[in-house]
């Protein structure tokens, strides 16, 4: 076994027991075993699990965001204090200052990243289980938690013609199968356009008017269009199962976000003032967003009244 699979092998394990559970209740349900779709529905209850637990997670990368444009205006003033100042102690100096506005919000620039990095290991785990079925279904060997009756099945299983392990590269030639490719490009098609989406309507409803302007979002803008881009291209090697799972994932994300934007938008983003708007016409106040930083009151300092000052009386003296 190589490192990566030496590494991934617990998450190989754990992905398969979880489809395996997945679909032993379809088939205790009365769904065929053998079935395409009971394998697929065992995919997507497998997405449920795996977004259902990081669901705390995701909270924390929304703080860690907000928090992230807050501090974006104490960034470039520190930006300005070091500019054109190239020296090592400067540059010292600057990490440091930074890492104190890090502590200061309570957030920091890779916790934004944590879904999808925590995501990573399951994802190829589904990949490197899927990819390895039909070669564990011809030497008649287990993989993961699957037995070796499980693994014929899922070898064997296709929905709409199209076999769960087979991809989009491996259905050209002499045995080629028309529905793989047409079903692993609608997929592909599905998962690029809900990801494109769902990053179109953060960047379009859910970022303030200063985070607009600041070079986090100039990257942004490259990315949306990078990432749905890599993605694609890649889908092409992506078993139909894989695609199955990434296109749900898309979904389940999409959905989050949509409810985030409505119901806990970001500070002074268009979306907050649409909440704003709709709180105000049912005649409710106004919430605390979540990220959104608290204003302390201005304490005026109020000034004890001073009594007028007794002038000292002569004493009246008796006239001799």
């Amino acid at each position: 076994m190589d490192f990566l699979g030496t590494v991934l092998f617990p998450f190989e394990w754990l992905v398969s027991w979880i489809m395996f559970l997945f679909h032993e209740g379809f088939s205790f349900l009365g769904m065929d075993p053998a079935s395409g779709w009971t394998w697929t529905l065992s995919i997507i209850g497998l997405v449920v699990v795996i977004r259902t637990a990081l669901i705390p997670v995701f909270v924390k990368q929304i703080k860690a965001q907000r928090g992230m444009q807050a501090l974006q205006p104490d960034l470039r003033k520190l930006q300005q204090k070091y500019k054109g100042k190239t020296d090592q102690l400067s540059r010292q100096a600057m990490t440091q200052e930074q890492m104190a506005l890090y502590k200061k919000h309570g957030t920091n620039p890779f916790a934004a990243c944590l879904p999808i990095l925590i995501q990573m290991p399951f994802f190829f785990s589904l990949f490197r289980v899927l990819n390895g079925v039909s070669r564990a279904s011809e030497e008649g060997v287990s993989i993961g938690a699957l037995q070796v009756e499980s693994v014929r099945q899922f070898d064997a299983a296709t929905i709409f013609g199209a076999p769960l392990s087979s991809t989009f590269l491996g259905s050209f030639g002499a045995n080629g199968n028309i529905s793989v490719i047409i079903l692993s490009l609608l997929m592909i098609v599905a998962m690029t356009a809900s990801q494109f989406v769902t990053q179109k309507q953060i960047m379009a409803k859910n970022m303030s008017e200063e985070a607009m302007q600041s070079p986090f979002m100039r990257q942004q803008k490259i990315m949306l269009y990078i990432l749905p881009l890599v993605f694609g291209i890649g889908g092409i090697n992506f078993p139909i199962g894989v695609l199955v799972y990434w296109t749900t994932t898309n979904v389940w994300t999409m959905a989050q976000q949509f409810y985030v934007i409505r119901k806990m938008p970001t500070p002074g983003s268009p979306a907050a003032k649409a909440l704003a708007e709709r709180r105000a016409k049912k005649g409710l106040p106004m919430v605390p967003l979540l990220g959104e930083r608290k204003t302390e009151p201005a304490i005026e300092a109020v000034s004890e009244p001073r009594g007028q000052r007794v002038q000292p009386q002569r004493k009246k003296r008796k006239k001799r």
